[in-house]
């Protein structure tokens, strides 16, 4: 055990974290230090991971250093490229844009029927707590192994998230603006337009951003119950039985960045949308 390394690691994150602290007091409303805080604290903690890692002689099987993790990303990137490929923008990406078009069009019809309403509704609830490993290989026996099934898996996983965030989103109108529109004669189409939609979108992008973390795990979890060979769930399962565990975490480095970053385009797609919302502006 190389106690240098250990110390200098947790002595080198106490550090960061003491500098962390002090720019956020002294700087708290600027945006290049809210940019910068938490990079520092991301680098810290991979600086610590590596100290102790390497110091205290932990088996790369175990958990291997990020500077193996890192040599295993640019050793590998033709492989990763067509595993991103495969499950992100084929089986995810495809699978929560239907589930999130297809959700906030049966939202648009449960608002128009009582009906819907009082039963659809309560069943989305329900069929969403459905676990997705008892999902996956129905869906795998229905449409096969390439990317369709683990498409309908996402849609299944995205689909009633978003109906219920769209469904409580078209309610959120105040009562008098509802009347303001009765009283200068505006239609249903009028007034779901102007007023109910409008009002509906921090609900709506609530649901695009939940759906855009399930869509991924959806994905990923999916390729475990059968896929051609390549794929982000198809590799990690297969890696692990070969015990080559730089290249699990090589692949789940790249789900993580590709899951922040599209949560990110939504986030910023959200304060474009919405910049007259509250939290928007303040």
């Amino acid at each position: 055990m190389s106690w240098g390394l250990i110390i200098g690691a947790i002595a080198f994150w106490l550090g960061a974290w003491a500098l962390n602290v002090w720019l956020a007091n002294r700087f708290p409303a600027s945006r290049i230090v809210r940019f910068f805080v938490p990079v520092l604290f991301g680098v810290t903690l991979l600086v610590l991971w590596e100290g102790i890692a390497r110091g205290a002689n932990i088996p790369p099987i175990l958990l291997p250093p990020p500077s193996m993790i890192w040599t295993k990303l640019t050793t590998s990137l033709d492989i990763l490229r067509a595993d991103f490929v495969q499950t992100f923008l084929k089986s995810a990406l495809a699978g929560y844009g239907m589930g999130c078009a297809a959700a906030f069009l049966v939202a648009l019809a449960i608002d128009r029927s009582p009906f819907l309403q009082k039963g659809l509704v309560p069943v989305g609830n329900f069929v969403a707590a459905l676990p997705i490993i008892g999902i996956a290989p129905i869906m795998v026996m229905w449409f096969g192994f390439d990317w369709q099934s683990k498409a309908a898996v996402v849609v299944v996983m995205c689909f009633f998230p978003m109906l219920v965030n769209t469904v409580e989103g078209l309610k959120a109108s105040e009562v008098m603006q509802r009347d303001l529109m009765h009283t200068y004669a505006g239609s249903y189409w009028q007034g779901l337009t102007k007023l109910r939609l409008p009002a509906a979108m921090p609900f709506i992008f609530n649901g695009l951003k939940i759906c855009s973390t399930l869509a991924l795990i959806g994905a990923i979890v999916a390729e475990f119950f059968g896929t051609p060979t390549v794929g982000m769930g198809f590799r990690i399962s297969t890696e692990v039985g070969r015990m080559n565990i730089d290249m699990v975490w090589a692949e789940i480095a790249m789900a993580a960045l590709a899951g922040s970053l599209f949560y990110g385009i939504i986030s910023l797609i959200e304060r474009a949308v919405t910049f007259w919302h509250p939290s928007i502006r303040s």
